[in-house]
């Protein structure tokens, strides 16, 4: 970070750190303590949206809601706010506000995954938990294995809450590689009243989002329920690719006496155009600035490759494809009942069913990127470009399946002073993966909204059965009426069995392979997973908190790509990676202050926020890398999966929200993350020294601001500002990109209506990258140093929403 940089953060910083500590000791008046949260891991969605209003001082205006029942730190942001963002945003992008989440997609919505990073604490989403209502969203790939994306679970538009637990998710959240903390995402439930919303919101290059949503009201005996029909679509601001999502989501809910019955539905189907990343490395003479696809210039595509399939040799690695596209079709359900077995006696069963059929497209010249050589061990001593269609192209897919479907059945009993919980997660998940390679016809070329078919090769197809189980027990102690100690552990076992029914042939994967892709058997039981932590409420405002807990990452059960067993170049590879090998674990350390209280001081009327001090260990990175067999690899050959040792990790978030009456508030969030590589390693001979080297994609400073004023009842203005640092973009630190400041404006207001027809007329003008900034987004990282790969920043968009009830 510049020393500029330095001085304009560190005074807001210690402005917030002091509000802290000054606010404990002043004489004004205290608020009660805060509502807590509810308290069980399937009622824990209640949090957010209700309690936003009980643990914000009356009258504020709230951005973030923080927890004052966990020991942890755990903060979460409700649906209005969200919102606010831009209407119908991905709910993880808005987290981008929260202290330590580094969040980046190359368009607004924050929508298309391919480009999407995220990094918390230095963890990526595929080290983190996510679940939508309990349920489990998988590790979040790109080429999903085990889950779906948040946003295809659940419209933007019907989402309650999204709770961010930053060092370590609660004991029972039902993930197997949440390692870096958990975002649990809430739908909300129907309406009380009978009610018609729509929503339609347009803007920049040609975007368009439609929304509408019918809640039931009360329809007797305690049921109601919503069903709501989204479509999407905007064109690439920088190519000409459709994106297009359509979505159905409908919850039924029945309240009894004897307990709660939720039902809850979900089809998503979604067609993404891609645009590739642009190779940087120092000798290259062409890095652009975008790489978009070439599509729908088919003549065009035609004459920028040469008699053979190449593209200019100028443009060396960054070369354009014709084009490249995800298409993702999506089913989720689920059934939970929460059985009131006495008053303080709650037993939750769930049950919850998952399909995914999704295709990931690109269409690319065949003289790049190895193909001849791919090519010539199916169709040795042949012309390549006559076989796939005489267009120079060829037209790659890795077609998914996901069939899943799991079982939580979750205990809550308050006897005395204890508050007990106890549970049980069980998935059956059985997923594939196959790649196929179409010919492109120059006389019928394909497009990115239809999905390939009669397939010239197909290189290899996976069929990987897992079984997931997790235990989880934890006692909440309330030692004192002010202090209270959890503890407690879980359990996660994984028993999966990987085969191919289609596997490749040997020289498919490289000139020196003898044999196809590995298959097996691998169980991994880890009985024991600590957890301990405790509260203190030092005043009625102020308090302590501090835990410590253990978790880890399951070996991933994907077949042919990816950190994972079964993409491993030998039988021999995958039989002793399976006889050594370790599952990531990590031991996080939190310790925290919060503090919510009203305030005389003056403009200033109230203020909330939270401090939080953490220590990450964690071991046995895995990476893979191409290597001969070594004393710390896993396996040996083309590619292997090693053990690269440790990182250790040590940040402060800091956040806080100062109210100066009902009219305007500012949060400012800072965050300062040192995550570093404990140790170096071999690819085959060669030393790659990452020791005392820092995570790479992970910026040690970041600084977010929220500035809303309400004029009146019916206007509100929020202005935005995400400042992220400079980041190393190679595992050795020797090439990084700039930092970045964007900052967004939203201004919403309420149109006066003297019409039965229309109510509750609303109107919202939003602004993304207000000041137009350009520059490098994120760097890809994919070499240890040398080179990287980054996608840009998406220019100053603007969209204009309207929304009326009927």
């Amino acid at each position: 970070m510049n020393p500029t940089t330095a001085a304009l953060l560190r005074p807001t910083l210690i402005a917030l750190a002091t509000a802290i500590l000054c606010a404990s000791a002043a004489h004004a008046e205290d608020k009660p303590p805060a509502a807590d949260l509810a308290p069980d891991a399937a009622a824990a969605a209640a949090p957010a949206a209700a309690a936003i209003q009980d643990t914000t001082p009356q009258g504020a205006i709230a951005t973030v809601e923080i927890s004052t029942r966990k020991t942890r730190s755990s903060v979460a942001m409700g649906g209005v706010e969200i919102q606010k963002v831009l209407p119908g945003v991905n709910p993880l992008k808005a987290l981008q506000a929260l202290p330590g989440v580094s969040f980046q997609t190359a368009d607004p919505w924050g929508n298309n995954e391919q480009n999407l990073s995220l990094f918390v604490h230095g963890f990526n989403a595929q080290q983190m938990g996510f679940t939508m209502d309990g349920v489990p969203l998988g590790d979040q790939s790109y080429g999903n294995y085990n889950g779906l994306a948040p946003q295809r679970a659940l419209t933007s538009e019907n989402v309650r809450s999204v709770v961010l637990a930053t060092g370590a998710g609660d004991l029972g959240t039902p993930s197997t590689n949440n390692l870096g903390g958990t975002i649990e995402t809430y739908s909300i439930d129907p309406a009380k009243d009978r009610n018609v919303n729509v929503q339609q919101t347009l803007g920049s290059h040609k975007a368009t989002r439609t929304f509408l949503r019918f809640d039931s009201g009360d329809i007797g005996s305690g049921n109601s329920f919503f069903i709501s029909g989204l479509h999407h679509e905007a064109r690439a601001w920088d190519f000409n690719g459709r994106q297009s999502n359509d979505q159905v989501n409908a919850k039924f809910v029945h309240q009894g006496d004897a307990g709660k019955l939720t039902l809850f539905a979900d089809w998503s189907d979604k067609t993404e155009p891609n645009e590739d990343s642009t190779l940087h490395r120092p000798d290259l003479a062409y890095s652009p600035y975008t790489r978009p696809f070439m599509y729908p210039d088919f003549a065009g595509a035609l004459a920028y490759l040469d008699a053979s399939g190449a593209p200019p040799s100028a443009e060396s690695s960054n070369f354009r494809n014709y084009y490249s596209d995800a298409q993702r079709t999506d089913k989720l359900a689920y059934a939970k009942y929460e059985a009131y077995l006495g008053d303080n006696l709650t037993w939750t069963n769930q049950y919850y069913f998952h399909h995914n059929d999704g295709v990931g497209v690109v269409a690319g010249p065949i003289n790049q990127a190895g193909l001849p050589g791919l090519f010539s061990v199916y169709y040795p001593n042949q012309n390549l470009k006559q076989i796939f269609g005489n267009s120079g192209y060829a037209t790659r897919t890795t077609e998914y399946k996901i069939n899943r479907q799991g079982w939580l059945s979750n205990v809550r009993w308050e006897i005395g002073d204890h508050r007990i919980q106890g549970g049980l997660w069980f998935e059956h998940n059985n997923s594939g993966a196959y790649r196929r390679w179409y010919a492109l016809d120059v006389n019928n070329p394909s497009s990115p909204y239809t999905r390939p078919s009669n397939p010239l090769i197909t290189q290899y197809g996976s069929d990987i059965d897992n079984k997931v189980v997790q235990l989880h027990l934890q006692d909440e102690w309330r030692l004192r009426d002010d202090f209270v100690v959890q503890g407690g552990f879980k359990s996660s076992l994984q028993f999966a069995d990987g085969r191919f029914p289609v596997n490749t042939l040997p020289k498919a994967i490289s000139a020196s392979a003898t044999g196809g892709l590995p298959e097996g058997k691998i169980d991994t039981k880890k009985w024991f997973l600590p957890g301990i932590g405790a509260r203190w409420d030092l005043s009625k405002s102020d308090q302590l908190f501090a835990n410590v807990q253990k978790n880890l990452r399951q070996f991933m059960t994907y077949g042919g790509g990816g950190n994972s067993p079964w993409s491993l170049s030998s039988q021999a590879a995958f039989d002793y990676f399976k006889a050594t090998a370790k599952p990531e674990t990590s031991i996080t350390y939190e310790l925290g202050l919060r503090d919510s209280r009203k305030l005389d001081l003056g403009p200033l009327t109230a203020f909330d926020g939270q401090v939080a001090l953490y220590h990450v260990t964690f071991r046995d990175r895995q990476l893979a890398i191409s290597s001969n067999p070594i004393i710390t690899s896993f396996a040996g050959g083309t590619t292997i999966l090693s053990n690269v040792g440790s990182v250790k990790t040590d940040g402060v978030d800091l956040a806080g929200t100062f109210h100066f009456g009902r009219a305007f508030s500012f949060y400012d969030a800072i965050s300062y993350n040192r995550s570093k590589y404990q140790d170096s390693y071999y690819s085959g001979t060669t030393l790659i020294p990452t020791a005392g080297k820092l995570v790479p994609n992970t910026p040690e400073w970041m600084n977010k601001f929220v500035a809303t004023y309400k004029p009146g009842a019916d206007i509100e203005l929020q202005l935005s500002g995400d400042y992220v640092g400079k980041r190393y973009a190679t595992y050795t630190n020797d090439l990084d990109i700039p930092g970045y400041f964007l900052m967004g404006l939203s201004i919403s207001g309420k149109v006066p209506l003297s019409t039965g027809f229309l109510k509750n007329v609303r109107w919202t003008v939003s602004a993304t990258n207000l000041l137009n900034r350009e520059g490098p987004l994120q760097p890809v990282v994919g070499q240890p140093s040398g080179s990287y790969a980054t996608y840009p920043i998406p220019p100053r968009m603007g969209f204009i929403t309207l929304k009326a009830d009927i």
